[in-house]
C-alpha cells in the first residue's frame, strides 16, 4: 500500500451527515455544547457525544469545559477550509447554482474566521487586480504595496507575522466557486470590519450582515475590478 496521508480516516469521519452538519454549525465560529450540536445534527444526545469523541480524536474539533457546559469548536482553519471546499463538490455539476439557497449567505457569510461568499470572492479579487496580492500556486502573497494597504487599514502584520497560521491561504469558495482569502490575514481583516461597525453576525446562521455605511466602506476599501 502506498504511504501518504490517510484521506479515508478523515473523509469518513466528515462524510457521516450527522457529523457533517455538526462540523458545519461549527463554521459559524462559535463554540457550540453536545445539545445544541445534537439538535443541529437531528439526534440524541448520546448519539451526539458519541460522534463528538470521534471528530476530537481525528483531530477535527478542540473541546473546552465553562462551568457547568463543555463547549465544541473547529479545531483549526484548516478544518474551515476542507469543508468549504467540500461543499462546493458536493454542488453538483457546474452548469447548477451551487451554494445555499439564501441570498444573504450567497452575498456575504462567516467561514469559520473569514469572509465567504460574493463579498469575500470580490475582496480576494480586487486584492489580487489591484496588485496586492500575488495568487501564487502554494498561497496567496502578500505585495510591499498589499503591505501598506493592509496596514493602512489597520491590520497589524507585525503581530500576525508572529502567529503559528499561516498569514494567507486560499479558500475554494461554496456558493462563487472561485477563490476568498483565510488564514490569519483573512480572520484579522473580517475582525477589524467587525471592529468598526462595518459588519456583525446574524446569530441564527453563517450570513453576516453589514450596515448601509459599512457596504459603502467595503466597496471603497476593496472595489470591483472588471
Amino acid at each position: 500500500m502506498k504511504e501518504g496521508p490517510d484521506i479515508s480516516r478523515v473523509a469518513a469521519l466528515i462524510g457521516d451527515p450527522a457529523r457533517a452538519n455538526m462540523l458545519t454549525a461549527l463554521m459559524t465560529g462559535k463554540a457550540l455544547t453536545a445539545t445544541e450540536l445534537a439538535a443541529e445534527a437531528g439526534v440524541t444526545a448520546q448519539t451526539a457525544s458519541g460522534h463528538l469523541a470521534k471528530l476530537f480524536d481525528g483531530g477535527l474539533v478542540q473541546s473546552r469545559k465553562q462551568g457547568r457546559h463543555k463547549y465544541f469548536a473547529l479545531a483549526h482553519g484548516d478544518v474551515a477550509v476542507a469543508l468549504e471546499g467540500l461543499m462546493g463538490l458536493a454542488g453538483g455539476e457546474l452548469r447548477t447554482r451551487t451554494g445555499p439557497k439564501d441570498a444573504a449567505l450567497r452575498q456575504v457569510r462567516v467561514c469559520y474566521n473569514h469572509l465567504a461568499g460574493q463579498m469575500g470572492v470580490q475582496m480576494f479579487s480586487s486584492l489580487i487586480l489591484r496588485g496586492y496580492m500575488r495568487d501564487d500556486p502554494d498561497a496567496p502573497i502578500l505585495t510591499a504595496s498589499g503591505q501598506e494597504f493592509i496596514a493602512q487599514f489597520g491590520v497589524d502584520l507585525d503581530a500576525l507575522s508572529q502567529q503559528r497560521a499561516p498569514l494567507c491561504r486560499s479558500c475554494l469558495d461554496w456558493s462563487e466557486r472561485r477563490t476568498h482569502l483565510a488564514g490569519s490575514l483573512g480572520r484579522a481583516i473580517l475582525t477589524k470590519m467587525e471592529q468598526s461597525g462595518w459588519v456583525k453576525r446574524d446569530d441564527k446562521s453563517r450570513a453576516l450582515l453589514f450596515s448601509q455605511a459599512g457596504a459603502s466602506a467595503f466597496q471603497v476599501a476593496f472595489p470591483e475590478t472588471g
